[in-house]
């Protein structure tokens, strides 16, 4: 007789649910080993590794010398796994503490040790100590041999020149991408294509194995070569230490261009900055000036007012204004810079111009008529950016031509009411020096590849016709007679024609809202030689405090003055038709030419190391070139033939090294 199952027995069901338990374990050991087992190893693998982007090497920035304005340079990151070296403690193989590890940690960085400890003390993996760490002091700290610290490629942008040209470069963070200026505009030019790569982690031993799994290379940025010219940068930059010094004022911008062509030859402000050490200054510090502040221009702005005037032939040079020194255009009284002096009686419009009479540019003005002057303004470009290639300018602003009163298009006629930007005016001044075309100015020559391949080659621009060649020549004629004997008189050039225009502008009281009459923009802009213009200036002094007085011409002229000399005679070109050599020699001086000898070098040179080269007797063009090919910077004092240089010829330095050359016009 067979035994009867208890079906609703204890041990029954003991047995039904452990088999049901087993069961389950089986089919969770099927799944994962078989049915998800692809996906598992994946992630085990992504848990195993760090996937890093590998940033591109940026291109590097040359002025149209070759020499480099910003390149990048290999730096490190310095990264900590605080569970190794929590591990290693632990475990006696790391004979300090934390607070050891992070006081020798801080200083070699330069940062607080508090805050290193703090981050060895996270329950993490991996965290970041510092960025852009020199390779030095990256060997330093690998020589501490702490267990979970190493090292990550990166890299830094410099700037060898320090702050030249530095609002124009702009910057770049530590992204390493360009946020202002030619940085920013060409970023994605020069920033290249970033790579892939991962990093295989031993997680029992918590640090990282030497094999990597690189899935795309990065590509390097291409370079850019610059309008910018060394040389003549060498020569505004020296003029804004000497203003800003000198006057004490809010600001000093100076802009200078290539008028046929729109070719940005210089540009620069202070206050300035270091734009490898960006963070130490503000935002408003590294403003470009000479594209990104509006001011209302003054009496540089009449050569726009009278060109335009000329163009619709309501007036001529020789016409005849009244001038008692004011002139009354309801709500206010107009008067001249000079009206506490004596009145100008009844000048010509050159005359006027030559007097800088706002008097007579006022009825210039209303000559013209409200319709046309907005028209001129508009074509000459200014109340519209003009597309240089550089971030950060502003539209300036001009009064809408139904809200003009009478007494509005009088100032504006002498350059109050509307404000412009450097480039904007400077853009149209060159108009005029060219002939009558309104050009595009630029900042950026030539982009290549890092083989140095061309990738392009910039080209002058035209945007259009906006005077005739003849009113162009008018007016030039009459800036001539400006510089020659009237308010610009402190920028003459013997055997130089220059045109120019000083401008002396009362800026408006926050406060009151009225015009100022202690507060002023000193201007004055200029163009050589009138005939043939090779360089146009414009300088500009914001709030000047100084003993001097805030007039344009005797704050202006002088600097305009240093600046055109220096660039022709860098050029090479004599200073005037009649002129027959940019180097003078009075009959006392001996007529010869001093001839540099050859050169006997100390030692030979190593790696990153040259030759000075012997200068003496070259032009300022030449002893540029040869500098530049050598890689070396250059300080550059005086005008005519290298008669010193230090360090001396022969002598081995490092590539970048500065030469300090002077030059003089005799021959001794």
């Amino acid at each position: 007789m067979s035994k009867r199952i208890n079906y609703f027995s204890r041990d029954h069901w003991i047995r039904v649910i452990l088999s049901m338990v087993i069961l389950l374990i089986l089919g969770r050991l099927v799944l994962l080993q078989v049915v998800q087992a692809p996906d598992l190893k994946a992630k085990g693998i992504e848990r195993r590794t760090i996937d890093q982007s590998i940033r591109p090497d940026r291109g590097t920035i040359f002025d149209t010398q070759g020499n480099v304005l910003a390149q990048n340079i290999p730096v490190k990151e310095i990264y900590a796994d605080p569970k190794a070296l929590s591990e290693s403690i632990s475990k006696n193989q790391f004979k300090k503490t934390k607070e050891d590890a992070a006081k020798e940690l801080a200083t070699i960085l330069g940062l607080d040790s508090k805050d290193i400890l703090e981050k060895l003390t996270k329950d993490s993996l991996w965290i970041s100590l510092a960025h852009q760490v020199d390779i030095h002091k990256a060997e330093q700290i690998m020589a501490l041999k702490i267990p979970g610290v190493g090292l990550n490629e990166e890299e830094k942008r410099i700037y060898p020149m320090g702050m030249f040209a530095a609002s124009a470069l702009g910057i770049v963070n530590r992204e390493g991408h360009g946020v202002e200026g030619v940085e920013y505009y060409y970023d994605k030019e020069l920033f290249g294509k970033p790579g892939f790569q991962s990093q295989e982690q031993d997680t029992r031993a918590s640090f990282i194995l030497d094999a990597l799994h690189q899935s795309a290379p990065s590509s390097h940025g291409n370079s850019l070569t610059l309008t910018i010219d060394s040389t003549i940068q060498y020569f505004i930059e020296q003029q804004l230490d000497q203003a800003y010094q000198s006057t004490k004022p809010k600001s000093v911008t100076i802009l200078a261009m290539d008028p046929t062509t729109g070719r940005v030859l210089g540009m620069g402000s202070r206050p300035s900055f270091d734009p490898t050490d960006y963070d130490k200054v503000t935002p408003e510090v590294r403003r470009n000036l000479a594209i990104g502040m509006s001011y209302e221009p003054g009496s540089t702005f009449k050569i726009i007012t009278g060109s335009a005037a000329l163009e619709e032939g309501v007036i001529s040079p020789n016409d005849t204004f009244k001038d008692p020194g004011y002139l009354d255009i309801a709500p206010r009284r107009i008067t001249n810079w000079d009206s506490d002096l004596k009145p100008h009686g009844n000048p010509t419009f050159t005359e006027g111009m030559k007097l800088s009479s706002n008097v007579v540019l006022a009825q210039v003005g209303e000559k013209l008529g409200k319709t046309a002057f907005d028209t001129y303004l508009k074509a000459f470009g200014f109340g519209a950016k003009t597309g240089i290639d550089i971030s950060g300018e502003e539209t300036g602003i001009l009064l809408p031509p139904d809200k003009v009163r009478d007494i509005d298009l009088a100032t504006m006629s002498f350059g109050q009411a509307n404000s412009v930007t450097p480039i904007q005016l400077l853009s149209a001044i060159s108009a005029v020096a060219n002939g009558g075309t309104l050009y595009r100015p630029y900042i950026v020559d030539k982009i290549t590849n890092s083989e140095g391949q061309l990738i392009k080659q910039q080209k002058p621009t035209p945007i259009r016709q906006v005077i005739s060649k003849s009113t162009a020549s008018q007016m030039t004629e009459i800036l001539e007679q400006v510089v020659a004997d009237g308010t610009g008189h402190l920028a003459k050039i013997p055997g130089v024609n220059v045109a120019g225009k000083t401008g002396t502008a009362q800026k408006v009281d926050p406060k009151t809202g009225e015009y100022s009459s202690t507060d002023y923009i000193a201007s004055f802009a200029a163009y050589a030689p009138a005939e043939n213009p090779k360089i146009a200036v414009l300088i500009i002094i914001d709030t000047p405090n100084t003993e001097e007085g805030h007039q344009g011409g005797s704050l202006g002229g002088p600097r305009a003055k240093a600046i055109i000399e220096g660039a022709l005679q860098y050029y090479g070109l004599p200073v005037a038709n009649n002129t027959q050599s940019t180097v003078s020699i009075s009959p006392n001086d001996s007529a010869v030419r001093p001839t540099p000898q050859p050169v006997i070098p100390e030692r030979t040179p190593v790696g990153g190391e040259v030759i000075i080269p012997n200068l003496l007797g070259m032009t300022m063009r030449q002893a540029g070139e040869t500098l530049a090919k050598s890689e070396l910077h250059f300080n550059f004092t005086g005008s005519g033939l290298v008669n010193q240089q230090s360090p001396p010829a022969g002598k081995v330095v490092i590539k970048g090294t500065i030469v300090d050359v002077k030059f003089s016009s005799l021959s001794q």
